[in-house]
């Protein structure tokens, strides 16, 4: 098991050295943030509703139209150098492979997540609430969730032509769930909800995310050797 989690944390490792030496996906999922926020702060009108209303919805909005961006180009490095050959022909099983994918992405995300919830509560006037876990519990899972499906995905897309455009029609449908539960969720807690009011949300993101996860590690081979 030391082993296997060794080459998991290996390949999340490399994607991530590959990411921090450049920034481009950080910068341009971070930037896309920014002016998401700002476009939704003067696209409403406050004498009709109130910023805060919207907020969770909004967040999850933008999270994943973010998600979307570092998500399609996962194997792009991989695919324009051939190195995707020599991860296939290393000694290492695919489920970690894929899971080291969806570590590597999941970090990355987690990071812009973070700065969502820190924009829109300074431009939505969004009181964060005195225990950030049950949130932060509900981000996470949903984080996870999305990368674990749209890293699935994201291997489907890289052998088309229409690549990261073929991704969201793909993967839209399937995160209904995420966006509706996870938004209820993040509403409740940014209202000032007892946690005991997310409970079912957060089980319902809690088996989404177990069932994408077990998903991409059980389809994950067929589809890079395909």
């Amino acid at each position: 098991m030391r082993g296997y989690l060794r080459q998991v944390w290996t390949i999340a490792w490399k994607d991530l050295r590959v990411e921090l030496r450049t920034w481009e996906r950080l910068a341009a999922m971070g930037a896309f943030v920014v002016l998401a926020a700002v476009l939704f702060n003067y696209a409403m009108d406050r004498g009709i509703v109130h910023p805060r209303e919207i907020a969770a919805g909004l967040i999850w909005v933008t999270i994943v139209l973010a998600g979307l961006m570092g998500l399609a180009r996962t194997f792009e490095l991989e695919k324009e150098d051939g190195a995707m050959e020599g991860l296939l022909v290393a000694p290492v099983p695919r489920d970690a492979l894929y899971l080291g994918k969806v570590l590597s992405n999941s970090i990355l995300l987690g990071g812009v997540v973070l700065l969502t919830v820190a924009v829109f509560a300074l431009f939505f006037q969004v009181a964060l609430p005195s225990n950030p876990l049950p949130l932060m519990a509900v981000l996470a899972l949903g984080t996870v969730g999305f990368v674990a499906l749209g890293t699935l995905f994201s291997g489907i897309t890289a052998g088309s032509r229409m690549g990261g455009s073929l991704l969201p029609v793909l993967l839209f449908p399937l995160l209904v769930p995420l966006v509706t539960f996870g938004s209820a969720s993040t509403a409740h807690l940014l209202a000032g909800f007892p946690p005991g009011e997310s409970a079912y949300s957060l089980r319902v993101l809690t088996a989404f995310t177990l069932v994408a996860l077990t998903a991409g590690v059980v389809l994950f081979r067929f589809i890079v050797e395909d």
